[in-house]
């Protein structure tokens, strides 16, 4: 079983920044990727980003160029660094990571950004 837990969410002014993190606890050995997907209200959830234990990444293209994920491998913990946030930013940001086993990926509880003036 593997727990993840997000911090780092809250009330932000357009334009401004917010730094995510997240810890997995647990049987984290299989993991061999992690990453961010988001919901918007009354939206599907979408991948933001992810990063492979070998450090490849990937990203949305709303969010190329502003945001970027990194992890501490030895800590277990992935982060989103995200810069000149809009209200389109606005979601429950959610945490993920890829298993061997399960197949399914596993989710942390969310954590609300909000972006407004």
């Amino acid at each position: 079983q593997v727990r993840l837990v997000e911090s780092g969410g809250g009330l932000v002014q357009p334009g401004g920044s917010l730094r995510l993190s997240c810890v997995a606890s647990g049987d984290t050995n299989g993991i061999y990727a992690m990453g961010w997907s988001r919901q918007p209200p009354g939206n599907q959830r979408d991948l933001v980003a992810r990063i492979t234990n070998g450090g490849d990444t990937q990203y949305a293209d709303s969010v190329r160029g502003r945001f970027t994920i990194s992890r501490d491998n030895a800590e277990n913990t992935v982060y989103l660094q995200m810069n000149e946030l809009t209200p389109e930013d606005t979601a429950v940001y959610y945490c993920t990571a890829d298993r061997v086993w399960p197949p399914s990926p596993a989710w942390g509880q969310g954590t609300q950004v909000t972006v407004s003036s």
